[in-house]
C-alpha cells in the first residue's frame, strides 16, 4: 500500500541521522514508496469548519549527514482528508503546546491514523503512565515538598530527583543520604516547574546500565543497554551514555508481557521502556521514543520496518 505520511517533528535539517529514530522512520517509509511530508506543530490550524490543516513540506531523504534532506515547496494540507498517517514525533518537553497539539490531532480520529494515539500520549507522559505499574518500579514519590522527601530519604537513603515532564536525562540530580543541597535543589525545581517532581532511591545498579526496550504494538522488538559516561550516573545517550548489545532478563520479559496488552489497547504502537538492574521499570516513553538505530546496529534487525508493518496492519 502507498501511504501519504505527515511527520510532526522538530526541524529535520538539524537531526543526527546516525541516531535519530524519526529520520529512520522516514527512510523506511520512503523505501516502501510512501509519500512523506514534514510539518511543525506550530503550523497546526483548526479552521471554522473543524478541519485540521498544517503547512507541510514534501521531503526526500538520503543517508548523507548535512545533505540528508531535500524539501519541496510548502503546501497547506488537510490532515484528515489529504493524509493517511501522522507520526507525532517532536521531542518533549511535555508542555501546554504539546498538549494542545494532541487535542488538535484528536479531531482527525476516524479519518487519519495518528501514531502514537494523541489521547493516549496526552494521558501517558513518560513518568506518569509508569505509575500504573508500581509493582515493577522502585519506591517512587511524587511531590513538591522538601519535608516529604526527607521522610522518604529516612527510609531509602540517597535519592534521585527528576522533573516529572523532563526528557533525555536532563536535570536529573542525585542527593546523598545526608540530604546535602536538597533544600537548594527543591527551591530551584519549584521555581522552574509548577508541577510535582519525581523522587526515587538511587539505584547503584545504574552503573551497569539502563536498558531501553522497544515494543511495537505491545511486542518486544529489541533492546540496548545504555552505560553511563565517565563521571556520570545518567546513562541517556543525549548526556554521553554509550550503547551495548543486550538480551532481556526473565523479569524484563515479565514487565513487557504486562505492558503489551495495555499499550495495544491504547494505540501506543511505538514505545520505549527503561529498566534498571534487570528488574526496575522507571519510564514508559510514548511521546518520541528513540534507540532503534542502536538496536538495529547490534541485532541486525529492521525496527523501522517493523513499525511500518504494524502501522500498515492497523490501517488494513
Amino acid at each position: 500500500m502507498s501511504l501519504r505520511v505527515a511527520v510532526q517533528m522538530d526541524p529535520i535539517e538539524t537531526v543526527n541521522i546516525a541516531t535519530d529514530s524519526s529520520f529512520a522512520l522516514i527512510e523506511a517509509a520512503q523505501k516502501r514508496g510512501h509519500t512523506v511530508y514534514e510539518y511543525h506543530v506550530e503550523s497546526l490550524t483548526l479552521d471554522a469548519d473543524d478541519r485540521l490543516y498544517a503547512q507541510c513540506f514534501p521531503v526526500t531523504v538520503k543517508p548523507v549527514q548535512g545533505d540528508h534532506v531535500t524539501k519541496g515547496e510548502a503546501v497547506r494540507l488537510d490532515l484528515g482528508k489529504d493524509i493517511d498517517v501522522v507520526l507525532m514525533r517532536q521531542d518533549p518537553p511535555f508542555h501546554m503546546g504539546y498538549i494542545t497539539g494532541t487535542h488538535l490531532l484528536e479531531r482527525i480520529k476516524g479519518e487519519t491514523l495518528v501514531v502514537n494515539d494523541p489521547v493516549s500520549v496526552r494521558n501517558a507522559p513518560e513518568k506518569v503512565m509508569v505509575l500504573d505499574f508500581r509493582q515493577f518500579m522502585p519506591p517512587t514519590l511524587i511531590t513538591r515538598s522538601v519535608d516529604e522527601v526527607r521522610r522518604f530519604m529516612a527510609e531509602h537513603g540517597a535519592v534521585v530527583v527528576k522533573p516529572i515532564h523532563g526528557n533525555g536525562g536532563k536535570a536529573i540530580f542525585r542527593i546523598p543520604a545526608n540530604g546535602e543541597n536538597l533544600s537548594a535543589l527543591f527551591e530551584v525545581f519549584n521555581q522552574m516547574w509548577p508541577e510535582a517532581h519525581m523522587v526515587q532511591p538511587f539505584l547503584p545498579e545504574v552503573a551497569e546500565g539502563d536498558k531501553r526496550i522497544v515494543l511495537i504494538d505491545g511486542v518486544v522488538a529489541g533492546a540496548i543497554n545504555r552505560i553511563p559516561g565517565e563521571g556520570e550516573f545518567r546513562s541517556n545517550m543525549a548526556v554521553g551514555g554509550s550503547a551495548q548489545a543486550t538480551t532481556l532478563t526473565a523479569r524484563e520479559q515479565e514487565i513487557c508481557d504486562a505492558l503489551g496488552p495495555v499499550l495495544r489497547e491504547k494505540g501506543l504502537i511505538f514505545v520505549g521502556i527503561d529498566v534498571i538492574g534487570g528488574k526496575y521499570l522507571t519510564e514508559i516513553n510514548v511521546t518520541s521514543p528513540t534507540g532503534i538505530r542502536a538496536i538495529d546496529r547490534f541485532n541486525g534487525t529492521d525496527t523501522p520496518g517493523m513499525i511500518w508493518d504494524a502501522i500498515e496492519a492497523r490501517l488494513r
